[in-house]
């Protein structure tokens, strides 16, 4: 079992759009693997492989007790909305009301190159937009708006000071 140090916030990995996944080898199935072990963590609902320093379209979930993982994902059929708190690990004791679509639909491939569809609904539905969004080096901050956006750049600012400033 391998459970990998998550990246926090102000690595660069985070904010770089990660490269599709073309090689289903050894090494792949060894990353997957390693999310799947990271992700079992209590507490946890997903994690994307640049969360743990590898750029590549890649992530992993643990929803309901079910572990899983998605190769080079695409989101589609977005329908209706839930506004409820999400946090990230690589923003740790940060959590904001952030709104998703309450039901999604992931297409991909397994570790294998299996095509693999997986129609999500609520924390699922979450779970799958978050990870894909670290997958295109965005993260749930950016989607914030009004107050709610104000106050993570404030929590950001005071709690993780840009280097070189004080």
């Amino acid at each position: 079992m391998t459970v990998r140090p998550i990246r926090l916030f102000g690595d660069p990995v985070l904010r770089t759009p990660s490269v599709p996944v073309t090689d289903f080898d050894h090494d792949l199935r060894q990353l997957v693997a390693d999310l799947e072990d990271t992700v079992r963590v209590p507490g946890r609902a997903g994690v994307a492989a640049p969360q743990i320093g590898v750029n590549l379209r890649v992530f992993s979930y643990n929803v309901g007790g079910h572990v899983g993982h998605l190769v080079n994902p695409v989101l589609s059929d977005f329908v209706g909305d839930q506004d409820d708190e999400e946090g990230c690990l690589s923003l740790p004791d940060m959590g904001f009301p952030t709104r998703r679509a309450l039901t999604v639909t992931a297409t991909g491939f397994t570790q294998d190159g299996a095509p693999l569809t997986i129609a999500g609904t609520g924390l699922l539905a979450r779970a799958l937009q978050h990870e894909t969004d670290h997958l295109d080096g965005r993260l749930y901050i950016d989607t914030l708006t009004g107050d709610p956006r104000r106050q993570a750049l404030r929590e950001l600012r005071r709690t993780r000071p840009t280097p070189g400033r004080r």
